[in-house]
């Protein structure tokens, strides 16, 4: 309860250069033919969820020209190393690649998240530093998340604008402990 208060906080009080509004992504499977709708891309998310066999892809729509951003992380649990690695392909509406953040080959990287008050793998992301660095024009586009076996936990990163509403801030509450419970849980440790 006094790291879920924490984020709280600082959620806040505190500059939120980094911090993105996390969302349980609860549902095993977003086709292409039926991605998971990433509204307002600019405001930042982080997009908790977990790959059970297939690739998971995202759409942005948008009807007017927005900063991109996008990367990916997993849950850095305890000294376990890094079990598996992410990559995603940013798709324009027809499906054509624009953009590839290959996981495989980067060097994953601790971090500590000072706000949420936890450990991740920084893997690749498409802008600097967690913050946009290229305008995409109007228009429709796809994020595909994927690995060799098209499984395991991750969190896809987007949008470098921090806005927290009051109901943001009360789900929370509510979805933190979950997350926490779920993507950290020791069990998940293999050291080798």
């Amino acid at each position: 309860m006094k790291k879920l208060l924490t984020l709280i906080f600082c959620s806040l009080f505190v500059s939120q250069a980094f911090a993105h509004k996390p969302v349980l992504n609860e549902n095993s499977t977003y086709p292409a033919d039926s991605p998971y709708e990433i509204e307002e891309p600019e405001i930042s998310k982080a997009i908790y969820s977990t790959l059970t066999g297939d690739p998971h892809y995202y759409r942005i729509q948008s009807d007017i020209d927005f900063d991109f951003y996008a990367g990916i992380l997993a849950a850095k649990i305890g000294e376990c190393p890094l079990e598996q690695k992410f990559s995603f392909e940013v798709l324009d509406s027809e499906f054509h690649n624009i953009s590839l953040a290959d996981g495989e080959n980067f060097e994953w990287t601790p971090w500590y998240e000072e706000y949420g008050k936890q450990w991740y793998w920084n893997g690749p992301e498409i802008g600097e530093k967690f913050l946009s660095d290229r305008v995409y024009e109007a228009g429709t586009y796809y994020i595909k998340v994927f690995n060799d076996s098209n499984t395991g936990q991750y969190i896809m990163a987007v949008g470098d604008i921090e806005k927290f509403s009051f109901t943001d801030i009360v789900g929370l509450l509510f979805s933190m402990g979950d997350i926490e419970d779920e993507y950290w849980d020791p069990s998940l440790c293999s050291l080798g």
